[in-house]
């Protein structure tokens, strides 16, 4: 349903390589009050995850990353996990683009959705051309070969994914697995990934499946002949891809309810809804309270971070613009999961700031940067920001601010230094200076917390 989208530098830098040194690989800790003004903290406050669809060739720029770091705690692979990425032709897998998505949620803490296993689009041509017998050898290979490859890293996975017809007749949808080996194919499918990885959870994943309809009845009367014969089962995932033809259906939670009801987890996988305003972040909320009122609904995913990387990026879909500013839609979100975007649940008076960039002296090789953070409407006694190299830049020296690493060494988490208290719209500003290494960004500047 969705395809490939100076000398203050040098007397600076000995006293402080030294405690950069003694931070490098830690993660920052984020406390409670923190997390709960970002969708993945507010989200698992409530026993959810908050994720994202990523994009491999998108990790390099500072902003995307940033906002993923910040914002999700879960990750789906876009294309990478699909049978045409992964195995171009018979028995050869490249997982390279793929790993990397999976080593960057690794190095932050974050679950992976694997997508998806068995599909009829994306798949490479030779898959067509087998009959029945090899496709089926091919077929388990592939299962077994992915899921081996990252065994105990993916928290669930869409085993089989868009099995059935839209429309009123709830058929199954023709494919080359399900015209040459039948409807069993499904059943074959889960059992060879229940082997291959017992720990993983196992979905089903479909779209126009939001509502009580044909096409959800099918899939309905499919889990619950699974469940009563004991084939592998866990979860069901519904795409949730919405616009103003398409909209949240008026029984969106009681049908999320009555698979629930199955006994799997339901999780809301691929979730977009084009529009703007009020009337998106609308539809949004009622998207997070369904899921929030099914306690089985372990999780959300939104197809992407951008809508400038959007497959609907026309419709505007999701939670950010294309400059990476939150929506009307982004605080809707945050606020049907108890969040609040003003500031921390610990910070009751309301005091917030700003963070902005300015490049400074810059030589061949490298570059200094200065970060202002300018307290808003009351005073503060602290603030924390964060800055997103894009790699292979590095920091080399920083000054006027005490800084904290996450393990890839690219996102430096910045608090003060003798400088958090500010008056009412004082400023201050931190430095530091980039090692270029070939890459010329500007690093991106993450949100300004005050305290």
């Amino acid at each position: 349903m969705h395809t490939s989208t100076s000398s203050r530098a040098r007397r600076a830098l000995a006293p402080v390589l030294t405690g950069l040194l003694a931070v490098a690989g830690l993660t920052a800790a984020s406390g409670t009050a923190e997390a709960a003004s970002t969708l993945a903290g507010a989200a698992a406050e409530k026993g959810r995850y908050f994720g994202t669809a990523v994009a491999a060739n998108h990790l390099g720029e500072a902003p995307y990353v940033s906002t993923l770091n910040t914002e999700f705690d879960s990750v789906t692979p876009e294309n990478e996990m699909k049978w045409d990425a992964l195995e171009p032709s018979r028995g050869a897998f490249n997982f390279a683009a793929a790993d990397r998505i999976v080593s960057h949620a690794q190095s932050r803490g974050m679950k992976v959705r694997g997508h998806t296993l068995v599909w009829h689009s994306q798949l490479p041509s030779w898959v067509a051309g087998l009959g029945a017998t090899d496709l089926r050898s091919a077929m388990n290979n592939h299962i077994n070969q992915v899921m081996g490859h990252w065994k105990g890293k993916i928290h669930s996975w869409d085993v089989v994914n868009e099995a059935f017809q839209d429309g009123s007749s709830g058929a199954r949808r023709s494919s080359p697995f399900q015209d040459k080996l039948g409807n069993g194919f499904i059943e074959e499918a889960f059992r060879a990934a229940r082997a291959a990885d017992p720990a993983a959870k196992l979905c089903y994943n479909d779209y126009n499946t939001d509502g009580i309809n044909a096409k959800s009845n099918a899939v309905y009367n499919m889990v619950r002949d699974f469940k009563a014969r004991g084939v592998p089962i866990d979860c069901v995932g519904f795409q949730s891809h919405f616009n103003s033809a398409s909209p949240v259906p008026a029984d969106y939670q009681a049908n999320l309810q009555r698979f629930a009801d199955l006994g799997v987890e339901v999780q809301i996988t691929e979730l977009d809804i084009e529009g703007s305003g009020t009337s998106q972040a609308t539809s949004y909320a009622n998207v997070v309270k369904a899921c929030l009122a099914v306690t089985r609904c372990t999780g959300i995913t939104v197809w992407g971070i951008t809508d400038k990387y959007s497959w609907r990026a026309s419709g505007t879909p999701l939670l950010f613009d294309s400059n990476y500013n939150k929506k009307p839609a982004y605080t809707a979100v945050l606020n049907a999961l108890g969040g609040t975007s003003g500031g921390d649940p610990g910070n009751p008076g309301g005091a917030t700031c700003t963070a902005t960039y300015s490049k400074q002296e810059e030589w061949s090789d490298r570059f200094n940067g200065r970060v202002t953070i300018t307290a808003g409407s009351a005073a503060i006694t602290g603030w924390t920001t964060t800055v997103t190299l894009t790699s292979p830049q590095k920091i080399t020296a920083t000054w006027n601010g005490s800084p904290t690493w996450d393990s890839s060494g690219n996102v430096m988490t910045m608090r003060p230094n003798g400088n958090g208290s500010l008056a009412a719209g004082a400023s201050t500003s931190f430095g530091f200076t980039v090692m270029k290494n070939g890459n010329s960004a500007a690093p991106a500047i993450g949100g300004c917390t005050a305290s």
